[in-house]
């Protein structure tokens, strides 16, 4: 791992029953706060790994094939990320369609309106 480099620690899991007892029931919200904590951290070390294996590719071509393999893993680790945060960031922007959505009231005073300046 690169010297320097800091990773964001993941959420701590509530090991103690008293704790969790006191704590309010979970929200979708804090579900999407948690999976987009656990994406971004294992962002972060997928990245310096990848870091770190190719400067190792760098260093020795003999290992190439073995080392390429694992690179393709990694890589293949960060889409799924990316696809996982695509995921999350439809469900946020389904919620906020939702709550944009216009009343049947709404819906019919624009076709009043409408219609009234075709005229």
């Amino acid at each position: 791992m690169e010297r320097g480099r800091k990773i964001k620690k993941a959420p701590q899991l509530v090991i103690d029953t008293e704790e969790a007892n006191e704590k309010p029931e979970p929200t979708v919200q804090s579900f999407i706060d948690e999976a987009i904590g656990n994406i971004r951290h294992d962002r972060g070390v997928t990245n310096s790994l990848l870091i770190d294996l190719i400067q190792q590719m760098k260093q020795s071509s003999d290992d190439m094939k073995h080392l390429s393999i694992s690179a393709a893993k990694y890589v293949e680790t960060l889409q799924r990320s990316n696809e996982q945060l695509v995921k999350v960031a439809g469900l946020i922007q389904k919620k906020h369609t939702k709550d944009n959505n216009l009343t049947e009231s709404d819906k019919q005073d624009l076709f009043e309106l409408i219609k009234g300046s075709g005229e």
